[in-house]
Formats: C-alpha cells, sequence, structure tokens
C-alpha cells in the first residue's frame, strides 16, 4: 500500500494499530473506530496523533460528528461498488465542517479518484496495481467535466456557467 495525494505519493506518518498495544508512544496511531470508542484517553495520552478509521456502516453517518476534532479520518471501501464513503466524506467536509485530513482506504480505484477529490479526500491508500501503475506512469486522475458542484477546487469550462472541470 501507498499513499498518494495530488502532489504525488508521499510518506505515511500514521501507523495502523488495531489494539491499544500495537499505537507507537508519541507517534501517530490510525485506529479503527471500535478501538477509538473503548480506549479513547488512553490513545491520546499514549500516541502524538490519533486518526480514526470509519467503515461504512449504519452507524458510521451518527459517528462522524464526534470525530471531527481528529486530524485525520480514514473512510473505508470494503469494495468498490460501495459508495457511502463518497456520501461520508461530503457530508465531513458540506454540513460538519471538518478541516482536516480525509483519506480513502482499502479498494481505491483509479476512475473513482477524481470523484473522491470532488467529495472533499486529500489522501489515498493504494494498493490495487492498476491504479498504481497509473499513479506512477504520472496520469492524473480526474473528471473531466461535472455539470454539478463538487469540493474541490474547479474551473468553469465552455458557454455553460454549470460546466466545471478539476482544476489538478
Amino acid at each position: 500500500m501507498r499513499l498518494w495525494t495530488q502532489g504525488g505519493f508521499v510518506a505515511d506518518r500514521y501507523v495502523k494499530a488495531e489494539t491499544l498495544d500495537q499505537a507507537p508512544v508519541g507517534g501517530a496511531a490510525l485506529v479503527p473506530l471500535a478501538l477509538w470508542r473503548a480506549e479513547r484517553a488512553a490513545l491520546e495520552a499514549k500516541c502524538a496523533s490519533v486518526a480514526v478509521e470509519i467503515a461504512a456502516t449504519k452507524e458510521a453517518p451518527a459517528a462522524l460528528a464526534d470525530l471531527t476534532d481528529r486530524p485525520m479520518i480514514a473512510l473505508a471501501y470494503s469494495k468498490f461498488g460501495d459508495g457511502r464513503a463518497f456520501s461520508y466524506a461530503r457530508l465531513l467536509r458540506a454540513r460538519l465542517g471538518y478541516s482536516g485530513e480525509i483519506r480513502a482506504v482499502g479498494d481505491v480505484l483509479w476512475d473513482e479518484i477524481g470523484y473522491m477529490i470532488r467529495c472533499g479526500f486529500d489522501s489515498f491508500a493504494i494498493q490495487n496495481e492498476p491504479t498504481l501503475r497509473a499513479l506512477d506512469s504520472g496520469r492524473k486522475p480526474g473528471v473531466p467535466l461535472a455539470y454539478q458542484p463538487g469540493l474541490a477546487s474547479e474551473t468553469h469550462v465552455g458557454k455553460r456557467p454549470w460546466t466545471r472541470a478539476l482544476a489538478l
């Protein structure tokens, strides 16, 4: 898995921790929502920074409001056809005013990254080989034209004021 942002591949400062013992002392940890809820005080005392990964479940939308103080929220894609994380990112940015990093983790595919950016994602934990090859070759993902506003930087294109292009 490699971490990609619109600026290219970057080092990931977060260590994935499934238990309190795996969380790095004085470091940055990425923990699942269940661990965060069970060990919040201990994690904050042990780590310099704690980010939370949330899966697409029935409880996820209600949990998002409690995570807006986190420096990073990772939204998990368990399979490419599950679009709930798109909605969660949009909810975090537009309704909850979240300004931290939103990361896509799991089954992140090339053709979805442009749409993820429009919904408010900042970084992408990529493990899909064709997607990695495309990004390594310097190709930039994006949505060529859109008719609805997104949360990413966009420019108006053409004679129709509603036509937008993602500014990458």
